[in-house]
């Protein structure tokens, strides 16, 4: 049973969208490009895990997808939990391709890939430190004594694992990811005793779930990029190219000659994710680069979000992602 779906990252959609306004000759353009095509390849690998815990009884397991919880120190976030009355497994999904060395005398990771080596963070240190958080929390809420098997799954079955002959741990916690649920597997059939009640799983679940609290971070001052940097205007969806004029409610691209009634709403959205939910008449002319009072109100109207205020102070309450807290 899937308790809490996967879904597209809020921070995918934040740093694309300052991709598409920053200029292509920007100092920090190509810096965010490779950031989003690192987010972009690990987020398919998760992806990709999915098919393989289609296989998983729905009955037995509860799976949660990208939580992240705070263990009242810490936040720390995790790819998939999967709970059974028996076990707790937490999996950490790693997309990386060519030959991977786990070396357990540096705790680091080494790839290999058209003869070039790339060194990695140790993701075993990485699981370590998550399988404490998560005990912490689970301690914290009064769940205690249950057991945590940790996996750190490689998403494609083309990468090739390697290691010392000795590095027991690495055989034992690092697979491929049509292994897992053969793992699960056998750790539900060794193991007879239930920790949990079929009660107290729903209510873990539940509560998992519940206190999972989304990050937001500030792309804009991670990069030091201010938002008089950022492009204004409706971005053209089938040329990528800005500003579209609007004339006579429609959104016409001067480069493409494209046409649309509401370009507007990504726009929109950007301002959302980069700037605030929180828009005015001035604020949405400035950013869509629209001249008139009447048809700024007219577009803020149509989007029939929450609004507070009066005349020019009237401010109106966008709803994108609204749940997200911050750090």
């Amino acid at each position: 049973m899937i308790i809490k779906p996967r879904k597209f990252p809020i921070a995918i959609k934040k740093l694309k969208a300052i991709q598409g306004r920053l200029a292509q000759s920007h100092p920090k353009y190509e810096i965010i490009s490779e950031n989003i095509a690192k987010r972009v390849s690990g987020y398919k690998g998760e992806q990709s895990l999915d098919y393989h815990l289609s296989f998983l009884d729905e009955k037995t397991f509860h799976i949660i997808h990208d939580v992240r919880l705070f263990d009242g120190k810490h936040y720390f976030q995790i790819d998939t939990l999967i709970l059974s009355r028996k076990f707790i497994y937490l999996v950490e999904v790693k997309n990386i391709t060519g030959t991977l060395f786990f070396d357990n005398q540096f705790n680091q990771l080494i790839r290999t890939q058209n003869n070039t080596k790339e060194a990695f963070p140790d993701p075993l240190i990485q699981v370590e430190r998550q399988c404490n958080q998560l005990n912490k929390w689970l301690k914290l809420h009064k769940f205690k004594n249950l057991q945590i098997k940790d996996f750190i799954v490689i998403s494609s079955p083309r990468t090739i694992l390697d290691t010392f002959p000795n590095n027991e741990k690495i055989h034992q916690k690092v697979i491929h990811s049509a292994k897992l649920p053969f793992k699960i597997k056998y750790f539900e059939e060794s193991q007879e005793k239930n920790l949990l009640t079929e009660n107290q799983l729903n209510k873990l679940s539940k509560l998992i779930s519940e206190k999972h609290t989304p990050g937001n971070t500030d792309f804009l001052t991670f990069y030091n990029i201010s938002g008089d940097e950022l492009q204004k205007g409706v971005i053209c969806s089938q040329c990528t190219k800005l500003p579209m004029d609007i004339i006579r409610g429609q959104w016409i691209c001067n480069y493409c000659h494209f046409i649309s009634k509401n370009a507007h709403l990504a726009a929109i959205e950007d301002y959302s994710l980069l700037i605030s939910n929180d828009i005015t008449n001035a604020q949405i002319r400035m950013f869509l680069k629209i001249p008139s009072i009447y048809m700024a109100n007219k577009i803020l109207t149509t989007l029939k979000v929450n609004f507070t205020g009066k005349n020019k102070g009237r401010v109106y309450h966008l709803d994108f992602d609204s749940r997200i807290q911050n750090y």
